[in-house]
């Protein structure tokens, strides 16, 4: 009986942070970049493409979280326990999300954020799925999913942003310096 409930326990823990679980083929970033013709880290022109087109150009763990609203098992993300100080961006457009500097601990077994970079770095939907009210985040140039906002993270916002870590591309900030002072020279 109490294995019974602790599955239970660990499935609504599931569905309340994300709706669906299980991930496709394993993500390889550079396919990402160099495949899609919309990745930049510079242009923050809005993308709109048909899912067809979509699905030629990212890889299927990450087609299937950015166009279907879906969910990767928790605990297996790269960027779950993952500390290094940097910029986290859309890794279907490649427009910057969070700073690594409100990146959290929040045992809930995904990546999770208390700030976005900026206002229209993401975008706010009703979500109704699930039979659960929700808040869904998405991307704010393409709108691609993310994950979900709760109201139970740290300050100083109080937000939590639960975000699936194979839609997310990593960039170190000492890399992000090397580039800028290579083109100011």
């Amino acid at each position: 009986m109490r294995y019974l409930i602790l599955i239970a326990l660990v499935q609504l823990t599931i569905v309340s942070c994300h709706g669906q679980s299980a991930s496709p083929k394993k993500n390889n970033m550079s396919d990402t970049k160099n495949n899609n013709p919309v990745y930049s880290r510079k242009d923050s022109t809005k993308v709109a493409m048909s899912d067809e087109e979509w699905r030629k150009i990212l890889p299927a763990d990450v087609y299937y979280i950015a166009r279907q609203k879906g969910t990767e098992r928790p605990w297996t993300s790269k960027f779950e326990k993952f500390n290094e100080v940097g910029t986290y961006y859309c890794a279907a457009c490649g427009n910057p999300l969070f700073k690594s500097d409100t990146k959290f601990e929040s045992g809930c077994g995904w990546p999770s954020f208390y700030e976005p970079i900026s206002k229209g770095s993401i975008i706010y939907t009703p979500d109704h799925s699930h039979g659960m009210e929700r808040t869904e985040v998405q991307c704010g140039r393409c709108k691609a999913h993310l994950g979900h906002v709760f109201e139970d993270g740290p300050p100083p916002t109080g937000l939590r942003y639960c975000i699936n870590g194979v839609i997310l591309d990593f960039e170190k900030a000492k890399e992000v310096e090397k580039n800028y002072k290579e083109k100011k020279d």
